[in-house]
């Protein structure tokens, strides 16, 4: 028996007129008789933060019931529909990140477990988990990692201590970065004005590879196709959008509509760039702290930092809570939109630790002890599908630990980390 089939490189890419498009892991990059997991092709996992400010409300975030007989909690009911990749992880502290000046280092503090107001012990004391990560996965991606936002200022990503890396709040610039072609924002605007599409640009390319490839293949290919020029489209017209508005003043912001669609498409440029290796590592922060923002779309006018003092009050709590039910809606959606990311070995989901939380416990009281968390996700054989109810004062740094052990990170211990949760 001959086999002569050759196959793809993994870092093949469409080329046309200096723009070049990176493309999904498809069967033809993988040896003919080879098993996926002994090739290099064999996809290794993919981590990503994503961060929301203020907390829960703890009565109705924690779910009912442990193990794998738990029931989704009314804030993160949105997740039900990918129950099976759902490891909600309870009972976690940060104490190393814990200050007098909440607001002032929390973001900071939530990757780091480490204080910046405190002496650092140990040379890479303060450098931020996802960047400690992404040093080691990030060599054999042309981005080794991606900083995200839907409101811009603050950092949550450092990759030397007490220096944050930018969170990018333009969806335009992210997706050039990407996908874009040019030494320069400047030469890559100027292209994207000129013809409206970048795939316009490797269309015969796209065409010309789909005509050697097998059938599931150029479905493959063509969805992702697809994909990326809705995702284009819309990112345009937002920006437009947003620059026909101007500056905005530091007033509590509406335009929700607008808003949700800014979270889903910088959702979107993550699960791009997993599922194109443009990168292995992301984070991404929601809404920043002491955000003004209102949200009419779930019939809260109040802004988000006075509504997060809420007192105690029953009525406020409602309130917020509607508001955190609705950042967990859009995660939800990202985590739907990997799970349909089909890719050799299951989804990209199936390939992915995606950590969920906040480093803030109850916002009106502004502690940081129990912090709300979960993760998303099976890669590196995280089970899924469970509540995880760890002893009181569990450090958070375990589960960071856990994670980028599971990706595949050598390391062996982070911030206050006792050792990694076995369980998740």
């Amino acid at each position: 028996m001959f086999l002569t089939r050759k196959h793809l490189s993994r870092r093949m890419v469409l080329r046309g007129a200096g723009v070049s498009v990176a493309l999904p892991l498809l069967d033809a990059m993988i040896p003919a008789a080879t098993a996926h997991a002994q090739t290099a092709a064999a996809i290794k996992p993919r981590l990503a933060y994503v961060y929301f400010p203020h907390g829960a409300v703890q009565k109705f975030w924690t779910p009912e019931g442990t193990g794998r007989d738990f029931k989704f909690s009314r804030i993160l009911k949105p997740l039900e529909e990918v129950r099976d990749y759902v490891t909600v992880v309870t009972n976690l502290r940060n104490k190393p990140g814990e200050s007098s000046d909440p607001h002032g280092i929390i973001e900071a503090t939530w990757l780091t477990c480490q204080n910046p107001q405190v002496p650092r012990v140990g040379a890479d004391a303060g450098v931020s988990i996802d960047q400690l990560a992404a040093r080691q996965m990030g060599k054999d991606t042309p981005l080794s990692s991606i900083e995200l936002c839907g409101e811009p200022g603050g950092a949550i990503s450092y990759n030397t201590p007490g220096v944050g890396l930018p969170l990018e709040g333009n969806p335009r610039k992210v997706f050039t970065t990407m996908f874009g072609p040019g030494d320069s924002n400047a030469e890559r605007k100027g292209l994207l004005e000129s013809t409206g599409s970048l795939l316009d640009y490797v269309r015969d390319a796209s065409q010309s590879l789909s005509s050697t490839l097998g059938a599931s293949d150029r479905v493959l290919v063509s969805d992702f196709l697809d994909s990326v020029r809705e995702v284009e489209s819309r990112t345009q017209k937002l920006m437009a959008k947003a620059d026909s508005l101007g500056q905005l003043p530091n007033t509590p912001l509406g335009a929700p509509d607008d808003f949700t669609e800014m979270l889903d498409i910088q959702f979107e440029m993550i699960a791009l760039a997993f599922q194109t290796n443009q990168t292995r590592v992301a984070t991404m922060r929601m809404i920043k702290e002491a955000s003004m923002r209102t949200f009419p779309n779930v019939n809260v006018d109040e802004a988000f930092h006075p509504l997060s003092h809420h007192g105690e009050d029953p009525d406020k709590q409602e309130r917020l809570a509607r508001v955190q039910a609705y950042q967990v809606e859009r995660f939800a959606h990202f985590g739907k939109r990997l799970a349909s990311m089909k890719e050799a070995g299951g989804s990209v989901l199936d390939n992915a630790i995606i950590l969920y939380g906040s480093n803030m416990a109850n916002s009106d009281l502004h502690n940081n002890n129990p912090l709300p968390q979960l993760l998303i996700g099976k890669g590196g054989g995280i089970k899924g599908g469970q509540h995880l109810a760890m002893p009181k004062d569990t450090p958070h740094a375990n589960l960071l630990l856990t994670m980028a052990q599971r990706a595949g990170v050598k390391i062996e211990k982070f911030g206050d980390s006792s050792g990694p949760i076995s369980e998740a």
